[in-house]
């Protein structure tokens, strides 16, 4: 049964559609449990009924026509339960319909599975028998199997608008849920930016000439068989007589009348040559990979050799993005800083990424310069968007493909707002962060960029929260010496002096890597990162911490910071370096101050030493997104439980409350960073709890400042009792909005509330 399973999930997804997909399906199932009938019935979200979509053994002139309510028959019945119903006599069921156009009436045995993706019900899959028959365990185990398996091929075609009974889930587009990025509302077109040589990533493009793709390709292909040939008489003396066959093999397969003809036959049928390439590809590898036979099933590898050969001279002509249309939604695998710098800013509205996470350099840069961003959208057909309208959700991290009028009009009216927003907020910029009955915060951004800088004092930032100081080292090819490293942080500083400028100490590992300095791990979250690196390589964090100390010489705006800090043995053993770095550099003649030395709380180690941590240092610095991810054990970049990471969680609420109790009581400034930070609502709670101030991404700062000056301290402070007394993260939600909504503050949590 393994083998068989194994079989069916490589055709499935080897499949060019669903209609493909359902077809096999129903066609290898019906034959592995040995039954008489196996059906597919899909939920149509907008009639609210089951309709079968693929059957072997029923009439099949019903496909398409013959539906059920969610409520109505067996059918129905599995979908309401969402587990399997297994039946001996189903005519004997109370819920058993007679559906006489399926031919039915004949099948006694019924087995039913639910198609579930993400919670939620996509269809059920059906297996019936002629003679009562009651389906073993494990057939039922089989059937639940594969059925996980066809539900995220369904999700897919879903997302990509395959099936039009897939609309409209939420009114009128197809929703595909990531993790959120950046922010923000983005309606625009598709542009999907790839890696070169990476022959899964290529888009499904319409050429603007048939005649021109096959021109280009054909040079292509040529200049791939001559590499051959050349390599071929270069290597004759040294190989074998078999080895050096291989060689004719590929050239055959290369020919015309071969894969190259199959590849110009699909450029005729309207696809760019690159499209092309991809589908005749990845079609051939399919094959081969489903032969039983081991040398026939490895010559899959020969196969996609090529196929990597033909794109890369390709992809010599040009690059892989030639053009931006106005409101671009840039999407990619994996979209890297670089790629969004290279776009034009002005023409650029929003990111998709497929892979990523919401703290990875590219959502940073985003969040600076103020892109909507949605990442970790795995479900997103990447193939088929190309130049589709989209729809960015970046509050809820949520796309829409083939959004209906009602949906745009629904954002664009959000869009609208948003712009109004942001224009009222302008007056705010050279205002004190103060409440109506005054209570005073400081509101400090993040940066890591230099870009960061003119939109952070144009925003009326009070000073540095947290400088990510990994990120200089992020952008090159090896480690920057101290004289660089002093140069980047001198412009930072003189920047903003005299205001305060918190560097965070070299903060890799877990999803920031270095290309130079790679680490691998099986759980980088819980690994070998922060700190923890930097006091394993000392030479590494003095050089950083002299780079820093000089950069200040005059200007004694630097604070330091220490990350992912679990012990107080930790905080000692950097205090003493970077003491031992400064006394190095007044030895040296430098004319140095011990600048400010401080620890961040983001491990819930460090929350229960916040007492005997801040007796050793000047400051504390929360990291409110770590600590989070830590306190509920819950990766905040993984889409599947995304919706289990609430910064409002009474967990996060209270620790973060004793960390600022217990700060105060040692008489040391306590800050916080983080998202929590950023969204005006939390940050009212944490300026309640008396945090003495905030640090956020330049576009929050103006939001943040507005709600705190619209407010009185008594009355957050109120909130903030309510809230402590709750103990369901959504219900502090709730609550927070109501509250906002109520004091004339819908609008700044988010526009069209």
């Amino acid at each position: 049964m393994l083998s068989t399973l194994r079989r069916i999930v490589q055709e499935v997804n080897s499949a060019l559609d669903l209609e493909e997909a359902l077809r096999l399906i129903v066609h290898l199932v019906r034959n592995a449990i040995n039954t008489d009938v196996c059906s597919v019935y899909l939920l149509d979200f907008n009639r609210k009924r089951y309709t079968l979509m693929a059957t072997e053994g029923l009439n099949p002139e019903s496909v398409g026509k013959v539906s059920l309510g969610v409520s109505e028959g067996l059918v129905g019945q599995v979908g309401l339960r969402e587990e399997p119903v297994n039946i001996q006599n189903a005519a004997s069921h109370p819920k058993f319909i007679y559906l006489k156009e399926t031919g039915e009436e004949k099948y006694n045995a019924f087995l039913g599975v639910p198609i579930i993706h993400q919670a939620k019900v996509l269809g059920v899959l059906v297996v019936q028998h002629v003679e009562d028959r009651q389906f073993d365990e494990g057939e039922e185990s089989f059937l639940v199997t594969v059925s996980a398996q066809l539900a995220g091929v369904i999700a897919h075609a879903k997302a990509s608008g395959e099936f039009a009974e897939f609309a409209n889930r939420e009114k009128g587009g197809n929703r595909i849920e990531g993790v959120k990025g950046s922010t923000g509302i983005a309606i625009g077109h598709a542009a999907v930016i790839f890696p070169p040589a990476d022959l899964d990533a290529v888009p499904d493009r319409k050429p603007d000439s048939i005649a021109k793709e096959v021109r280009i390709f054909r040079v292509a292909l040529e200049a791939v068989r001559q590499d051959i040939k050349n390599l071929q008489v270069r290597l004759e003396d040294s190989l074998r007589m078999e080895e050096r066959d291989l060689f004719d093999v590929y050239l055959r397969v290369l020919d015309k009348n071969s894969l190259g003809g199959e590849i110009v036959k699909k450029i005729r049928e309207g696809h760019w040559a690159q499209g092309a390439l991809r589908i005749v590809v990845q079609h051939y590898v399919r094959n081969f990979e489903l032969m039983e036979d081991p040398y026939l099933r490895e010559r899959s590898a020969d196969v996609k050799d090529l196929g990597m050969r033909i794109l890369a001279k390709l992809q010599q002509v040009g690059p892989v993005r030639l053009d931006y249309p106005d409101d671009t939604i840039l999407i990619g695998e994996d979209v890297t800083t670089s790629m969004v710098m290279e776009a034009p800013r002005e023409k650029l509205a929003g990111i998709v990424s497929l892979r990523g996470s919401r703290n990875s350099h590219m959502t940073i840069v985003a969040r600076a310069l103020g892109i909507p961003t949605v990442v970790g959208a795995q479900e997103l057909p990447i193939h088929q968007v190309e130049g589709n309208l989209l729809i960015v959700d970046g509050y809820r991290g949520i796309i829409f493909t083939h959004p209906s009028e009602e949906l745009l009009k629904y954002y664009g009216e959000i869009l609208e707002e948003e712009k109004q927003l942001v224009a009222g907020l302008e007056a705010y910029r050279d205002l004190p962060a103060v409440t109506k009955d005054g209570h005073n915060i400081a509101l400090w951004v993040n940066t890591g960029l230099l870009a960061d800088v003119a939109r952070s004092l144009n925003q009326g930032a009070e000073g540095v929260g947290l400088y990510r100081t990994e990120i200089p080292f992020m952008v090159r090819d090896r480690f920057p010496s101290e004289n660089e490293q002093e140069a980047i942080y001198r412009e930072q500083l003189q920047a903003f002096a005299p205001r305060p400028v918190t560097m965070r100490t070299l903060d890799i590992g877990g999803d920031k890597a270095l290309p130079y300095f790679p680490i691998v791990e099986e759980n980088p979250f819980l690994g070998w990162r922060g700190i923890r690196i930097t006091l394993d390589h000392p030479e590494i964090f003095l050089v950083q911490i002299r780079a820093m100390i000089k950069a200040s010489v005059g200007l004694d705006n630097l604070r330091i910071l220490m990350p992912m800090i679990s012990s107080v043995l930790e905080v000692e053993e950097a205090c003493y370096l970077i003491h031992r770095a400064y006394h190095e550099l007044v030895e040296e003649g430098f004319k140095v101050k011990m600048p400010p030395v401080g620890v961040m709380i983001e491990i819930p180690a460090a929350v229960h030493l916040t007492k005997n941590i801040a007796e050793r240092v000047d400051f504390i610095s929360v990291g409110s997104n770590d600590l989070t991810q830590y306190l509920l054990a819950v990766d905040r970049n993984n889409a599947r439980v995304a919706y289990l990471y609430h910064s409002l969680h009474p967990s996060v609420l209270h620790a973060l409350k004793y960390i600022v109790d217990v700060c105060h009581q040692e008489n040391k400034s306590v800050s916080i960073c983080g998202e929590m930070a950023g969204e005006p609502a939390s940050a009212l709670l944490l300026m309640a709890m008396g945090f003495d101030s905030l640090s956020m991404s330049a576009a929050s700062l103006l939001k943040v400042k507005a709600a705190i000056r619209q407010v009185d301290i008594k009355t957050v402070k109120e909130w903030l009792l309510e809230a402590m007394k709750m103990d369901n993260p959504e219900v502090v939600r709730s609550y927070l909005d109501l509250e906002m909504e109520l004091a004339g503050l819908g609008g700044l949590v988010r526009p069209g509330k």
